[in-house]
């Protein structure tokens, strides 16, 4: 059959498009939601068939395919390829067991996993195995299995150096952009920090969405191990790299039905972090009424749980649980983020004291894995490393070699349609919720407006009086605004109180 491309972004999972009246079709008796196998040119993919009745969209004669699964077949439209009903996953067994609450042993997570590597699952079948290992489903020692196998089903890179440090935060807190202030710090120091992000899928920002605003993050393996080398560190999205790429589809099921158990956040953090060649790791937990994590006593027990799994895969982890109460920095979204870091690179007195802080302690905590240097001295060598310049040079330096885009915190490309949100009363700000802020940046268009999002005017403890701008709404579109608009009218986010009225944390910082 010829090959076509249909332009359809099914997000990770390969789909074929066969007509009703197709020979094939109808000859093998497929049915929708079936599982062939397409191979062309020496490669083979796994897809899940679609039937259609328009012509317009895929011919008798032809095999239509997604975006993703024509990507990763590689081959011109038009090619002939070969098709046949695909074997079901040698794994199905191990996972039945899982759905009736079976302990897993290593081999049954590394077939399920290669499997869904291989994209031989449906999403019917993925979706059946997140829910399966949703919460207390998986013990720590089946947390460790899926890690490793996760692991084991992708690229895992090798730096050749003893100490390859990284820093990641578990999420949840809209502008936390403090990887591309750590990065910078830490790789002036001269530890080597190879930093492969995702993109956001339920947040208005990630760092790749942020960083793409200053540079292409988008890099071929060999441009990244090459920058990496050069410069000591990067900022670059992982997807290119392929490192535990079973964890890319699985989040693909996990985000859409707001699943984010703890087995599976340690398993797909932690696999990602081995294969990146890490050694060594400081994980970031914040804690708040509107944070992932709500309590101390939740933060400690999905501390033990990293740390457990780290010290199996021979990962060194250092766990800081930080406050978690509000956004971190002023802005929320791609650039609005890229603004305040490079405030904050920049020594600009505008610059959020928070997110200067906040990256400083970590990058801190990092610099004392170096061994020439005494437990406690990390925070002061990054502070002189950012009030000399040198993290700005460095930054700089990593954006020049991915490829540097030309931007301007002093006049960044921001939405041309905003709103003010106003404070109701008189008071003190007393909380703000981390979710409906992040609702509001998204609907106004972040992070795929990279101009779009949320400016915030007013941090807790903040006194205000009636009327005075708690945030600005920026976006490039009226739909985007309205919605938005709706959203905060429905629930600002903020709330307006008594000083008495601010949560307290209790940090380690």
């Amino acid at each position: 059959m010829a090959v076509r491309r249909v332009a359809i972004d099914t997000w990770r999972e390969n789909v074929a498009y066969l007509h009703r009246d197709c020979a094939v079709y109808r000859a093998e008796g497929f049915q929708a939601l079936s599982k062939i196998e397409v191979r062309a040119n020496g490669r083979r993919i796994l897809a899940t068939v679609n039937v259609v009745d328009d012509l317009g969209i895929v011919a008798c004669d032809e095999l239509g395919l997604s975006e993703d699964a024509f990507a990763l077949l590689g081959v011109e439209a038009g090619y002939k390829v070969a098709v046949a009903q695909a074997e079901p996953p040698e794994s199905m067994g191990a996972l039945f067991r899982k759905i009736a609450g079976e302990r897993l042993q290593r081999e049954d997570l590394r077939a399920i996993v290669r499997d869904i590597a291989e994209h031989r699952y449906s999403k019917i079948e993925l979706t059946a195995f997140v829910v399966a290992c949703n919460r207390d489903e998986l013990d720590r020692e089946e947390v460790f299995f899926l890690s490793d196998a996760m692991v084991a089903t992708g690229q895992r890179l090798d730096w050749h150096e003893g100490l390859v440090v990284d820093k990641h935060c578990i999420g949840g807190i809209p502008g936390n952009r403090t990887s591309m202030l750590v990065v910078p710090i830490v790789a002036a120091h001269g530890l080597l920090c190879p930093k492969t992000s995702s993109r956001a899928i339920t947040s208005p920002a990630g760092t790749a969405d942020t960083m793409e605003v200053l540079a292409n993050v988008e890099l071929p393996l060999q441009d990244l191990q090459r920058i990496v080398r050069d410069h000591r560190g990067c900022l670059a999205w992982g997807g290119t790299a392929q490192l535990s790429p079973a964890d890319d589809v699985l989040i693909s099921v996990e985000r859409p039905l707001s699943i984010d158990s703890p087995g599976q956040m340690v398993a797909s953090i932690l696999s990602k972090k081995i294969a990146a060649g890490s050694t060594h790791l400081v994980l970031d937990i914040p804690i708040g009424p509107t944070a992932k994590v709500r309590s101390m006593p939740e933060a400690q027990r999905l501390r033990r749980l990293f740390e457990y799994v780290a010290r199996r895969l021979g990962l060194s982890l250092d766990v800081v649980i930080t406050d978690g109460r509000q956004p971190i920095g002023n802005g929320i979204g791609p650039v609005l983020e890229a603004r305040d870091v490079m405030r904050v690179l920049e020594n600009d007195p505008r610059a959020p004291n928070d997110l200067r802080q906040k990256s400083l302690r970590l990058a801190g905590r990092l610099i004392e894995c170096d061994p020439d240097v005494r437990g406690g001295d990390g925070y002061a060598i990054a502070r002189d490393i950012l009030d000399s310049g040198r993290a700005l040079s460095r930054m700089q330096a990593i954006i020049a070699a991915q490829g540097g885009k030309a931007f301007d915190h002093n006049h960044p490309r921001l939405g041309a349609l905003h709103f003010e949100v106003c404070a109701p009363a008189d008071g003190v700000v007393a909380g703000i919720d981390n979710q409906q802020i992040a609702r509001i940046a998204r609907l106004a268009g972040a992070p795929k407006v990279q101009g779009a999002g949320v400016d915030l005017l007013c941090k807790l403890g903040d006194a205000v009086v009636s009327g005075q701008p708690l945030y600005r709404v920026h976006a490039d579109f009226p739909a985007d605004l309205e919605f938005a608009r709706q959203s905060s009218a429905h629930g600002s986010g903020y709330r307006v109180g008594t000083a008495d009225e601010v949560p307290r944390v209790f940090v380690e910082f």
